[in-house]
């Protein structure tokens, strides 16, 4: 009896664990499905297949995965099916497993993504989760009977359906409008500039060089500390973090002139009155169907004084071609793409900043708020 009690107990805690983190996991990834499709396509950049699977894969891929997860969790705590769904959970579980120790061995991305921005776990991290979760998940389908429901049987498709239905319909509003809970370091109220300062007295990283010479066919590493005499010639040097510093929450926000390369990063988050800045990460991949709303916004702006650019990752071709498309007469300022796609995930988006302060974001979809205004 005691042992029976023990492995319910066991249960019970495995149930909670990967219940309450499958739910929390797919929700996150479902409130920002763009985000998880921009995770997806690094996995793949890794393997070299960015080129081979298109965008619309990719999304369709985001969106299976946190409806899948989140309804697993969901499922698995209120007990609904508990055979197929503790199967399938095992199953996902063992693919993710591998998924992660293949980051964990060869450190194709930094972040797994689990969390989504939410929140961030290293490679380590994220494979011990896993297994733990790998572990739980193996344990509930041999024990499946453990996992009592707890609503009447009549009840399941209801719960089923309305588990769907809501996590769909946030993955759904989050691409149309923008994600409902911003998790990024460029949310509104943020200060860009304030973002990329380092605190005084903040933690430097702790860096190690390794200097390779060789003397009589003989190669070998020394550092600073056992540098050894002139007789040793010189080969290659190679640099390691022995322990990361202090990372601002915006560390790579950076815009120049496609015209000159000149930085003009300070001239515009230091400016004090208001600039819209049009974000398109591709031009060639932006949506177009609002450039009639975008022109008025322009004029608008043009009218009171206001600042207006476009920030892109394209080259000439893709300007000139949206130029056709548009009629746009805005300049266009050079960033990087990963970075445009974190601060907005509209293309494009539009931003409004006073100071260097966001101050409003909308969805190409939205614009039509900035226009009320």
């Amino acid at each position: 009896m005691k042992k029976e009690r023990i492995i319910r107990y066991i249960a019970l805690l495995c149930r909670l664990l990967v219940g309450l983190t499958f739910s929390v996991s797919g929700y996150v990834k479902a409130i920002d499905p763009l985000g998880t499709q921009y995770k997806i396509t690094d996995y793949l950049g890794a393997l070299s297949l960015e080129s081979l699977v298109p965008q619309w894969m990719t999304l369709m891929a985001s969106l299976t995965v946190s409806t899948l997860e989140f309804c697993l969790g969901i499922l698995l705590l209120v007990g609904i099916r508990r055979d197929i769904v503790t199967r399938l959970s095992a199953v996902f579980m063992c693919f993710m497993t591998l998924v992660t120790l293949w980051i964990f061995l060869f450190n194709p991305v930094s972040d797994c993504g689990c969390f989504g921005d939410a929140i961030r776990l290293t490679n380590g991290q994220t494979l011990a989760k896993n297994i733990l979760l790998l572990v739980s998940t193996v344990f509930l389908w041999r024990r499946r009977d453990l996992v009592t429901p707890l609503l009447p049987h009549r009840y399941n498709w209801i719960v089923t359906n309305a588990v769907a239905v809501v996590v769909l319909g946030t993955s759904a509003w989050s691409l149309y409008d923008l994600p409902i809970v911003d998790f990024r370091p460029y949310k509104v109220g943020v200060n860009i500039r304030k973002s990329m300062e380092i605190p005084p007295g903040s933690p430097q990283p702790k860096l190690e060089t390794y200097f390779i010479l060789e003397k009589e066919g003989k190669r070998q590493e020394f550092t600073l500390e056992n540098y050894p005499d002139s007789t040793w010639t010189f080969i290659d040097s190679r640099t390691v973090e022995l322990s990361s510093g202090y990372v601002p929450p915006i560390s790579d926000f950076a815009v120049t002139d496609r015209e000159t390369g000149e930085d003009v990063t300070d001239g515009i988050l230091g400016y004090k009155g208001y600039t819209y800045l049009l974000v398109c990460p591709r031009l060639e991949d932006a949506d177009d169907s609002a450039f009639g709303e975008i022109d008025a916004i322009y004029e608008n702006a043009m009218d009171k004084g206001w600042r207006f650019y476009c920030l892109t990752s394209s080259g000439e071709k893709g300007i000139e071609n949206w130029r056709d498309i548009t009629g746009a007469r805005y300049d266009f300022l050079s960033a990087d793409a990963t970075v445009l796609k974190t601060m907005i995930r509209s293309n494009p988006g539009l931003i409004l900043l006073k100071d260097g302060t966001i101050l409003g974001k909308w969805s190409h979809n939205r614009l039509e708020k900035v226009l009320c205004n």
